[in-house]
Parts: structure tokens; sequence; C-alpha cells
């Protein structure tokens, strides 16, 4: 057993409770919360760790989307508008994915430890993450993606995506989980998503979607027009008649009975919010990437008035400049420029300990008796009334001090 102790200790419930002069007493999993003199008296074998002046313990952060496997990109790809972005990742996917190797995926995976991330969801579209997630430090909810828009491949793309679903298989346990990600309603034929979700309903997987992530897309599945339209006939001259694969809300009703991860959603209808919860399901909000390719932000106002859950992810790095989770709520935190400072801080942090735990399916993101203790200790660069806290943690917080991943001290990756 180990026992921290903090000036503060943000427990990421539903009433953003903070407790000051505060200890934590955990192994594998937390066995106790309360104030330093009671836990330490409670615990007197137990060794107290103190962390310091403005020392700060909070649950680690949980990234829900990410793309491993771009993360040799710099300056490749081409942003300000969606499809002039998608257009440079088909031109310039193989020499990213031939750049990344051992040492990318390292740097992308300390990267996130180090802001505080414990827990992340990665998207894989090759199965070239693979190895690397399941030696993460982190845990890891695994999504092998699937996506094909030609009828005429159907069968080698499912195939494909069985045999890297099979191989992930061979190394789940409780910190590597495999799962299932269907890429989108533009990209993704019917026959594919049906087949898919047959295999997530029967065995209870958490699915990743992207989801009206672009104006473009909105038109395409609206009215079959607009830029999507002149996109697929430059990438698909060859067939004489270009129409959707989906409609939205065809799209979303093949999610039914599987617990899903909306991606984005920018651009989806309030009717279209309201299937998402009845499905049970909740919105990942990605607002660097969101910021760069589309010139748009979520409305985390109509989320929280519906109660539709959202949780944060940085994207990968073909849509942002860094991985770390504090930039992207640094980002947020200027985005939503309407929203009430002090709430949304907390609505925030919230969505990136609680809800994305929730989310990926973990038994972390609040710190309280009998949840996985998954920990960061955090600095604040000088005294502030509790009630600021929220806003003053995402303004300065660059890396953490500490993370604990199930009762153990992680270490970047060397």
């Amino acid at each position: 057993m180990k026992i921290l102790s903090a000036d503060f200790l943000l427990v990421c419930n539903d009433e953003f409770e903070i407790l000051e002069n505060a200890a934590i007493c955990f192994d594998k999993k937390i066995i106790d919360v309360g104030s330093r003199e009671e836990i330490v008296e409670r615990y007197k074998d137990v060794k107290e760790l103190y962390l310091g002046k403005n020392s700060l313990l909070m649950p680690s952060l949980v990234n829900t989307h990410v793309h491993l496997e771009f993360s040799s990109n710099r300056t490749y790809l081409k942003y300000g508008d969606f499809l002039r972005w998608l257009g440079s990742v088909i031109k310039y996917r193989e020499i990213i994915s031939k750049e990344c190797k051992e040492e990318c995926y390292k740097n992308a995976l300390n990267q996130m430890l180090k802001s505080g991330v414990g827990i992340f969801g990665e998207i894989s579209s090759r199965g070239e993450s693979l190895s690397y997630c399941v030696n993460a430090p982190q845990k890891v909810l695994f999504f092998n993606e699937i996506l094909g828009s030609q009828p005429e491949v159907v069968d080698i793309l499912y195939n494909d995506f069985l045999n890297r679903l099979k191989e992930s298989k061979k190394y789940a346990s409780d910190k590597f989980i495999p799962s299932i990600s269907v890429h989108s309603p533009y990209s993704t034929h019917p026959i594919l998503i049906k087949k898919s979700l047959e295999i997530a309903r029967s065995e209870n997987m958490i699915v990743s979607t992207h989801f009206m992530e672009s104006r473009a897309e909105r038109e395409w599945l609206d009215r079959g027009e607009g830029d999507f339209k002149r996109f697929f006939r430059e990438f698909f001259p060859h067939i004489p008649v270009i129409k959707p694969l989906n409609s939205a809300k065809e799209f979303l009703k093949s999610f039914i009975g599987v617990r899903t991860l909306f991606t984005h959603a920018l651009f989806a209808t309030r009717e279209e919010f309201e299937m998402m919860k009845d499905l049970g399901g909740s919105v990942i909000h990605c607002p660097i990437s969101n910021r760069l390719l589309n010139n748009a932000v979520l409305d985390l106002k109509l989320l929280e008035e519906m109660k539709l859950s959202y949780s944060v992810g940085t994207d990968g790095l073909s849509s942002n400049y860094s991985l770390n989770m504090w930039n992207e709520l640094r980002a947020a935190l200027f985005l939503h420029f309407d929203r009430d400072l002090i709430s949304l801080s907390k609505s925030l942090i919230l969505a990136s300990t609680k809800e994305g735990a929730k989310a990926l399916g973990f038994n972390s993101g609040v710190l309280e008796k009998g949840r996985s203790a998954d920990i960061i200790a955090v600095k604040l660069p000088g005294e502030c009334e509790v009630q600021e806290i929220a806003y003053h943690l995402i303004l300065h917080t660059r890396e953490v001090e500490k993370i604990f991943i199930d009762g153990e001290e992680e270490c970047p990756i060397s």
C-alpha cells in the first residue's frame, strides 16, 4: 500500500469535489480517500509521501481518440479544409506510415504519459501500432478500424479487418482491450458496417466511429452533392454513378445494441444527438483537430442541455501538433469563448477524467474507494482559491509530477 498526500485532491465526481490537505491510500485499487490527518492515522503502518506546497492529486487523464499510426506527420498534411486534408492523407499515407518506427511510437506514448494520460483509445487502421499499444505503460482500448466503400473489394477488406482483430485479441488483458472502429458513414460500405457490428454486439464491445466531422459530409449524406461528390469523382473516376453509401439516420440505426463513441459530431443535428443518446452513446470532442480541419466548434451547450455525455481526445498528429492533453484542454477553453470560464473548466476536466474512463469502459476517472488507482500528481504554479483551481490547472499544467497506473508509478519509455 501507498499513501500520497497533497494540498488539494480533485475527486472528479459529479459535484466536482475538491478536498484540501487531503490524502489517498491505495494499492492496485483505491483503498481510502480523506483528510491527510485521518488517512495517516488510519493507516499508521503505511509510509506517507507528501507532494509539497501547491500540490494536487487527481485521476489520470483519458485521451479517448488518437491515431498513433500518423505520429510521424509534421508538415506533410494540409489544413484549413477537411477535403483538402483528406486528399493529402491519401497522397502521403504510405510515407507517414514508413517514417513512424519504434522511436516515433515511443515519443507519442511518452508525450501522452508525461501529460498525465493513463488511458487512451487508439484507432488502428493497419495494425501497425499494435505491439506498441500492447507494451504501453497506459491502459488501451484498441479499436481495429474497418473502412472501404467499393463493393468489389468488400470481402478482401473484411478479411483483412478480421485478421487484425484476431491478432489483437491474442494480447487481450485488463490493460489492453481489443475492439472495433467503423470509420465513417461516407467511407464504409453498409455490408462492412453490418458484419463488424454483429461482432461488436455478440462480444459486447465498445465501438468508435467518426460522424459529421465536416460540412462536406453533412451535404453529401443529406443530398448527395457538394465537395464530397467532386472528391469521389476525382479519386474514383471509373464509377459511373456516385452516391452516398449511407444516410445519416441509417448509419446511426446501425449501432442499435452497440455502445458507441461518436467522434467529432460538429455538424450533427439535435435529432441525431437524440439518437446517439437513445443508443447509450457519447460524443468525443477533438477541439484542435476540429479547428485545423473544419474551423468549427462542437456545441457543448446543446450536449449539456440534452445531458449527452462527452469526453476529450487529441485525435492523431495527422490533425494536431501535440498529443499533450493539457494543450487540448487549453484550446477548448479558448475556443468555447461563449461559455462561463469556471463551469467550462470543470466540465472539461470531468470530460477528460470521469467521462473519458466511462466512455472507454475502465473503472477509473474518479478518486474514490474501489476504483482503479490511476492517479496523477500536479503542481499548481502558486497559491489559489479552491473555486479557481479548475481553470488554473488547465492554463498552467504542461506535464505532471507523477503518474500511477493501477497503483504503480510509471516513467517515460526509454
